[in-house]
């Protein structure tokens, strides 16, 4: 460790650590830190893959089996981490977990920022409607309806009432989201 990072952790400030997840446990791990509060950052691009005979744009993890977190050396507990649904271990060096430099980070968010991110849908997954009457209401995620629809449920006049969009009109609210 340089001296730059010891006093960086000496202060208590934030700084991005690597974790490895259980294999193909990426996004579960992820999810289960978000839910614990801890900010999360997996850098996700998006892949053509053969999927029943047709090519379909599906999204991946850049780097499979890792995940980054953002964490404070004094204000933080690390112990749930370990214990987590998806995480195997905190990569580091003769026991010691390792930093990553945030340019590094922000390097990788900038670049995964200009490939767009499918991020995958799952039922009950909150989704964000983009554009159209119901702009930058919050729904959630139903179900696909055929190849470029989704259901959702949509909170209106205290009930829950179904509606079907093109998936090109909602993107899905990740703890990464809360970032910006």
């Amino acid at each position: 460790m340089n001296s730059q990072e010891d006093s960086t952790q000496l202060h208590g400030q934030p700084a991005w650590y690597l974790l490895q997840c259980k294999p193909r446990q990426n996004f579960r791990a992820e999810e289960n830190l978000c839910n614990q509060g801890f900010t999360c950052f997996q850098p996700v691009v998006g892949v053509e893959r053969l999927q029943q005979g047709r090519l379909r744009q599906v999204s991946e993890a850049l780097f499979p089996g890792y995940l980054f977190i953002r964490l404070d050396s004094v204000n933080d507990n690390w112990s749930p981490i370990r214990s987590t649904r998806g995480v195997a271990r905190m990569v580091g060096f003769n026991g010691q977990p390792q930093s990553v430099p945030d340019d590094v980070v922000m390097a990788l968010r900038e670049r995964v920022a200009v490939q767009p991110r499918i991020a995958p849908l799952l039922p009950g997954d909150k989704v964000m409607i983009k554009d159209g009457a119901f702009a930058a209401i919050e729904a959630i995620f139903k179900a696909f309806d055929g190849d470029e629809r989704v259901v959702i449920l949509l909170s209106l006049m205290h009930r829950e009432q179904q509606l079907v969009v093109p998936v090109s009109r909602i993107e899905k609210i990740t703890c990464y989201d809360r970032l910006s």
